[in-house]
C-alpha cells in the first residue's frame, strides 16, 4: 500500500474487525476519518455485475468532475480491467477479503494520473457483506484536477489481501448466517475464474496478475 490514505483507512478497518472478518457497516464514524474523508467511499453490491456508490467523498468526486453517488464502480472500467476488478470486488463482498490496486488516470487534456484503490468488506444487518469501504487516491496532486476530468482508466496492479491469512471461508463459523431467500440480495456473488501460476502466489485474472498476500500492508 503506497499512499498514506489506504494504509490509514486499512489499518482503522482492522482496528474496528478485531478477530471478525469485518466491522459492521453501523461502527463506521465519519469523524473518525476526518483526515482522509474526502479520499473515501461506500459501495453497495447489488448483484454480481454491479456495485453502486452510496457515499463519495469530495476529491474522489473531484476527479472524474461529478457526484458520484448512484453510479455504478463497475462502469468506470473496460474489457479485461473490468473482468479483473469485478473479481477483486467478488472476493471482497463474498470472502471477505481485502484488495488493493492501481491504475493509471488520463483526463480529456491527455494528461495522466496514477491513483491507488483500496477495498474493504463491511457487513450490512442481515446481508453479509454486501459493502464495500474504500478509498480512491491519486499517487500526484497535480492543479488541474477538479478541472479536468478522468475519462478512462487502465489497471495496473493488483493485490488481494487475506488479513487472516487465509480465506473466511476456511475459518469455521466466520461466515455470517444464511438469510431467508426472500431477504437476500438479487445475485449470488461468484469470483470470476482465475488461474494459479504454480510456484508463485500468484493468480492470473485476463491480462493481469493478483497477488495474493496477508496481513502485511506493503506493497
Amino acid at each position: 500500500m503506497k499512499h498514506a490514505a489506504t494504509r490509514e483507512l486499512y489499518d482503522y478497518w482492522q482496528r474496528l474487525r478485531g478477530d471478525r472478518p469485518a466491522p459492521d457497516r453501523t461502527e463506521i464514524e465519519p469523524s473518525d476519518l476526518r483526515r482522509i474523508l474526502g479520499d473515501t467511499f461506500i459501495l453497495e453490491a447489488t448483484s454480481r455485475h454491479e456495485y453502486r456508490f452510496r457515499l463519495a467523498g469530495t476529491r474522489v468526486c473531484a476527479l472524474y468532475g461529478r457526484e458520484l453517488k448512484g453510479k455504478d464502480f463497475l462502469s468506470f472500467w473496460q474489457g479485461k480491467d473490468r473482468e479483473a476488478v469485478a473479481t477483486l470486488l467478488a472476493a471482497v463482498s463474498q470472502d471477505a477479503a481485502a484488495a488493493v490496486f492501481g491504475y493509471e488516470g488520463v483526463s480529456a487534456h491527455r494528461r495522466t494520473l496514477p491513483c491507488e484503490v483500496l477495498l474493504l468488506p463491511i457487513r450490512q444487518k442481515g446481508e453479509g457483506w454486501t459493502r464495500i469501504l474504500g478509498s480512491l487516491a491519486p499517487m500526484d496532486d497535480p492543479y488541474w484536477i477538479g478541472i479536468h476530468p478522468l475519462m478512462t482508466q487502465t489497471v495496473s496492479s493488483l493485490r488481494l489481501i487475506w488479513p487472516d491469512e487465509r480465506p473466511s471461508f476456511l475459518r469455521r463459523g466466520d461466515a455470517p448466517a444464511p438469510e431467508p431467500a426472500a431477504d437476500r440480495p438479487p445475485s449470488v456473488f461468484r469470483p470470476a475464474p482465475m488461474s494459479v501460476v504454480p510456484g508463485l502466489g500468484e493468480r492470473r485474472v485476463g491480462h493481469l496478475v493478483v497477488l495474493e498476500g496477508g496481513k502485511s500492508t506493503g506493497a
